[in-house]
């Protein structure tokens, strides 16, 4: 199954570039490129692609509020969207995350972890760069108010262990490898976890991680 990819970037030479990088890949296809965020909003309702790859400083309207409007949490049905920059600064991690995107990476990330975050932005799930994971996850869990909700059910031994890993922004396949269980076993998890804490996806995990001291 080929991964339909809209990529929106102001930089000529970026634009071309993740998508000679993107196309090269067997199951990945870039469908459509926009020069700003107000663009990539109406391609991306136009193209209904399979992932979004914004970047956030751009004209007209910034990545952050292109996400808001195509994944935000009054979106009915959201777009994978995985957010890429040069700056490593964490109000724009913050901002892309509460936005609604699945994944953050920085330019400089390489194409293999481009590519990984392309897959699991796809497969329902979210990486994030691994130089900010753990910082970020720690200023979230910090900016919260109110005291973190309580589980539906009590969780496994098993779903803590999953659950640490996630904290820790490992991907499914090396949570798998570490846990010596399959990758769907690990969905399974994730699945559950994310049942019993009313959480949308992993990073959401990663925060009650964090937010219950348990990182």
């Amino acid at each position: 199954m080929t991964i339909r990819v809209l990529i929106a970037d102001d930089q000529d030479i970026v634009r071309t570039g993740l998508t000679m990088l993107l196309n090269a890949q067997p199951d990945i296809e870039v469908v459509g490129a926009a020069t700003d965020g107000r663009q990539a909003v109406g391609l991306a309702r136009r193209l209904h692609p399979d992932v979004c790859l914004f970047d956030i400083r751009m004209p007209l309207m910034d990545g952050i509020e292109a996400t808001r409007q195509l994944a935000g949490p009054e979106v009915a049905d959201p777009l994978p969207i995985v957010v890429i920059t040069t700056f490593d600064l964490d109000e724009y991690v913050h901002g892309a995350l509460k936005a609604g995107a699945r994944g953050f990476l920085l330019k400089d990330a390489g194409p293999v972890l481009l590519t990984q975050a392309i897959h699991a932005a796809a497969d329902g799930d979210a990486l994030i760069a691994p130089s900010v994971t753990v910082r970020l996850l720690a200023a979230f869990a910090g900016s919260q108010k109110k005291p973190s909700a309580q589980p539906i059910e009590p969780l496994t031994s098993r779903e803590e262990q999953v659950l640490l890993t996630v904290a820790q922004g490992r991907t499914n396949g090396e949570i798998a490898a570490d846990l010596h269980v399959s990758p769907s076993t690990v969905k399974t998890h994730l699945a559950s976890l994310m049942r019993k804490l009313g959480a949308r996806n992993r990073v959401e995990l990663a925060m009650w991680a964090h937010e219950t001291g348990r990182t």
